[in-house]
């Protein structure tokens, strides 16, 4: 069994017109050099930002006459474009032997509103799974997405385990302390946000959580928190340059690791937490101790 994944982890240009038909190519092309970068880098699996093919602005998509939120209107939406795109980088998977997750929208029966996804696409070049974002935030419920369904989204590349979570899902702490119940190596958070804060708390989960974390920014807000990999147990392993253009970070996701911090991490921290957990502190309490019971004595 192979205990070791090259991961890569993208910032990529993400454009905010879904009918910008041009911008929306020109993020596919970028996508898929990157993908040839990943590649060339030994990479079995690369990762790219949310909506790496497209993001809304909700200016563009949900503006009313008087410059307050209406309901998006997506029907001028190139969705024929985004088809082409994901294709292309599907099929460029498939060529290069390429494991790729990319964010875009994926269109549900009209008038529902679209999912706000990322895809899973094999080095056969054929989509596996779609995480549906779950957690929207207030304005992308209220008149953007529909939110997908409550169940995780598991896949495994060569054995290791991926789980996968979208920008504002960040700050639902559950969603990551469930990743580390079915028992993944990795999660996959990809961001839509000039917020640092929010690499801060992907890191704390690695920390929390001790399993690999991979960050994937859009590179328009790189300055502030670049791409990057965290390590079991919280360290940053690798990081794209923080100069807002696109770039990989790179390493190696090894399950039989002798750093020191991974190995605590994952051969001593992650199976005592999960024993703590599950009740370990039990037949070690003072039940019955009356100087245990009371609590307004010293």
């Amino acid at each position: 069994m192979v205990r070791t994944l090259r991961l890569a982890v993208a910032q990529s240009t993400v454009p905010e017109d879904p009918a910008d038909r041009v911008a929306i190519r020109a993020a596919g092309e970028e996508v898929r050099a990157l993908m040839v970068e990943a590649a060339r880098s030994g990479a079995r699996l690369v990762q790219f930002p949310e909506g790496a093919l497209v993001y809304p602005d909700k200016r563009v998509v949900a503006a009313g006459p008087d410059g307050t939120l209406v309901p998006a209107d997506w029907s001028g939406a190139a969705w024929d474009v985004l088809r082409e795109e994901a294709e292309r980088i599907a099929a460029l998977a498939g060529e290069l032997g390429l494991w790729t997750v990319f964010g875009s929208l994926h269109p549900l029966t009209p008038p529902t509103r679209p999912h706000n996804s990322l895809y899973v696409v094999s080095d056969r070049g054929r989509p596996v799974a779609r995480y549906d974002k779950r957690y929207l935030s207030h304005t992308e419920l209220s008149y953007l997405y529909t939110p997908g369904r409550p169940e995780p989204t598991v896949f495994a590349v060569d054995g290791i385990r991926f789980g996968l979570a979208t920008c504002i899902e960040a700050n639902f702490p559950e969603l990551f302390a469930e990743y580390e119940r079915l028992d993944v190596d990795c999660v996959l958070l990809s961001v839509m946000v000039d917020d640092p804060a929010r690499a801060t708390v992907a890191q704390a989960y690695g920390t929390l959580y001790n399993y690999w974390l991979g960050y994937a920014v859009p590179a328009q807000y790189a300055a502030g928190a670049p791409a990057g990999i965290v390590a079991p147990g919280g360290r940053w392993l690798d990081r794209a340059p923080a100069d807002n253009r696109p770039a990989l970070a790179v390493t190696d996701l090894d399950l039989d690791s002798t750093d020191p911090d991974i190995d605590m991490a994952l051969r001593r921290a992650r199976p005592w937490r999960r024993l703590a957990r599950a009740g370990l502190y039990t037949g070690h309490r003072a039940d019955d101790d009356l100087r245990s019971l009371g609590r307004t004595a010293f």
